[in-house]
């Protein structure tokens, strides 16, 4: 254990040095915000009945942004094959190693939704509900992401091959994320039988991406 901890914290100091990769991802899940009341209209009813699904596609897509550095700099200084050798188990490694990246990166994204959705004309108790959702949904983006880098570590120019095979995993959780949000603002259907198959697809893809990234990574490493 004490293994995994040095790993995370290692990870953790990394992510927070390595270019300011949460301070992009929420420059990005701000501009998302801002521009798309551009192209649908400044209707104040209209942005506050498509306000979930703004903020929650604003976290997916800043989320995939930072995805293809999740296992590349280890790849790149040789870190990972270290990794792979070493005594703690390849799943546990890669699971401590998305948990890290989402501290930093999807965790931040949660922090900033309550601002951002008041630019919506979302309430303050509506933009805390999206704020609930995201933060039981965006660990899924990070796990299911780590096994798009898990299958693209080793190539080149991989990070629009990675977004082009994780976007369609992440569609149930965008769908049911956004169900719950507005289950929870327009008070018309229940909201615990969407947020429980939420939580349901973030815990199986807590459970499952890191087996299937470890795989990834010792067919295609070794």
């Amino acid at each position: 254990m004490s293994a995994l901890s040095a790993l995370l914290l290692r990870d953790i100091r990394l992510a927070m040095r390595a270019g300011g990769g949460a301070f992009i991802g929420v420059l990005f899940f701000l501009a998302v915000v801002v521009l798309v009341p551009f192209a649908v209209g400044p209707e104040v009813a209209l942005l506050k009945r498509i306000g979930p699904a703004i903020l929650w596609l604003g976290a997916l897509l800043a989320s995939l942004l930072a995805l293809d550095r999740l296992l590349a700099a280890d790849y790149e200084d040789g870190s990972l094959d270290l990794i792979l050798t070493a005594r703690v188990p390849l799943e546990l490694a890669v699971a401590v190693k998305a948990i890290a990246h989402w501290l930093t990166t999807g965790l931040p994204l949660v922090a900033v939704a309550p601002l951002l959705g008041l630019l919506l004309n979302l309430e303050p108790k509506a933009s805390a509900a999206v704020a609930l959702t995201l933060l039981a949904g965006t660990p899924a983006f990070t796990f299911l992401g780590l096994i798009g880098s898990a299958l693209t570590v080793a190539l080149r120019h991989g990070s629009l091959l990675l977004a082009v095979l994780i976007l369609p995993l992440t569609v149930p959780v965008l769908i049911f994320g956004v169900a719950a949000s507005n289950a929870a603002i327009d008070g018309g259907l229940p909201f615990g039988p969407p947020f429980t198959v939420l939580c349901g697809l973030t815990l199986a893809s807590m459970a499952l991406a890191p087996f299937a990234a470890a795989a990834a990574l010792r067919q295609g490493l070794e």
